[in-house]
């Protein structure tokens, strides 16, 4: 069940914007998947904080998240419930929305004046075998974005023509209201509706992109995926996602990493499962086996007198680490194979041998039945 919003951000129900910009700032930062890789609890915590905040900072979504709660918060209004699922891009997308990157990286994210608005991100699932997985790939891909327009050069003006400055925040890109109280003179500072915090108004649109300084476009790029990566883990590309409109910066490229089921083995961290069946005389006499692996085949040694059960260890047969040294192993877990179907003379031998002495389990021998147990551990 999903905490309470307020809650989450550790705010008060009537706190103002500013509390709540705030509040997400510094959950934000302490818990963004940057500052603890690998950390999955910490991943969803900056993952909780982000949707309380997209929720919490609009005032229609604020106000149906008070009367309705989960159930109805922003339903039918860009919220985040009814079914939606806030991921990990989301989250970062509001991040980055916010203006929070020169924090992040120990300058200053305020900014005075004139704003260009930032192109939006775009999201990729990229299916993964386990081969792939195991060596690391090249992958080439297909996005799918608005770029800048080649007419107007991404200004939104006809050819020929160029911006004026907005009429109403005369260049500046916001609106400074001031009010009085009791408690002094405040400043309210809004970014002006009317350039979109640019300062500048296209006065003659130009026709091929109707004045938004980009058009619908395809790029294909070649990614380079480490060997070690597992699902839920992404990759950002700096400046390949959605053009921003009127010259206004490039968003990036999230690539999210699904892993595919694989036919033959199991994945458990860094090592895989192969389940290996064999018959009854090559556990009772021991054997020499090939085995798949997820670059080849290899030899596989059966010690004789091996139970039903038994896990083996292929060493550095398994996945490598993400950004380490060690490389997981191969784990074969044998099994026994016992047929359904035997021929007279099959039966035959297998009556004989039923009776001799050496083949019938231990009545009673704890340290034989300690051995049997060892070998599912």
């Amino acid at each position: 069940m999903k905490r309470d919003y307020y809650e989450v951000l550790g705010i008060s129900r009537d706190a103002n914007d500013n509390e709540i910009k705030k509040a997400y700032r510094k959950l934000a930062m302490e818990f963004h998947p940057d500052r603890n890789p690998g950390n999955k609890e910490a991943e969803e915590k900056f993952k909780e904080a982000s949707e309380a905040y997209e929720v919490l900072k609009d005032a229609q979504k604020r106000q149906r998240y008070d009367r309705f709660g989960h159930q109805d918060a922003g339903a039918g209004h860009g919220g985040f419930s009814g079914g939606f699922d806030f991921d990990l891009s989301d989250a970062l997308r509001t991040f980055m929305s916010e203006g929070f990157f020169g924090d992040f990286f120990g300058g200053s994210s305020r900014s005075r004046g004139p704003r260009q608005q930032r192109g939006a991100d775009l999201q990729l699932r990229l299916k993964l075998t386990l081969e792939e997985i195991a060596t690391g790939v090249e992958k080439k891909l297909k996005l799918k974005r608005y770029v800048r327009c080649d007419e107007c050069d991404g200004s939104g003006a006809q050819r020929g023509t160029s911006t004026i400055t907005c009429p109403y925040c005369k260049g500046a890109g916001e609106i400074r209201q001031a009010s009085r109280s009791i408690f002094g003179q405040f400043v309210n500072i809004t970014t002006c509706s009317h350039c979109g915090g640019q300062g500048q108004i296209v006065a003659e649109p130009c026709v091929v992109c109707n004045g938004d300084g980009r058009v619908k476009g395809e790029r294909s790029i070649n990614v380079k995926i480490p060997a070690g990566v597992t699902t839920g883990n992404y990759i950002s590309l700096e400046g390949e996602g959605h053009a921003g409109p009127k010259g206004g910066p490039t968003g990036d490229a999230i690539i999210l990493i699904e892993e595919q089921e694989h036919d033959l083995f199991e994945r458990h961290g860094d090592d895989i499962l192969y389940h290996l069946y064999v018959n009854f005389s090559q556990v009772a006499l021991g054997d020499q086996v090939d085995v798949p692996t997820l670059t080849n085949k290899a030899k596989l040694t059966i010690p004789p007198g091996t139970q039903s059960g038994k896990i083996l260890r292929m060493k550095g047969k398994g996945i490598p680490h993400l950004n380490g040294y060690h490389v997981g192993d191969q784990l074969v877990s044998v099994h026994v194979w016992t047929p359904s179907k035997l021929s007279e003379k099959e039966k035959k031998l297998l009556q004989e041998l039923a009776v001799c002495e050496g083949l019938q389990p231990p009545k009673g021998d704890k340290s034989f039945f300690q051995k049997v147990k060892d070998a599912f551990i």
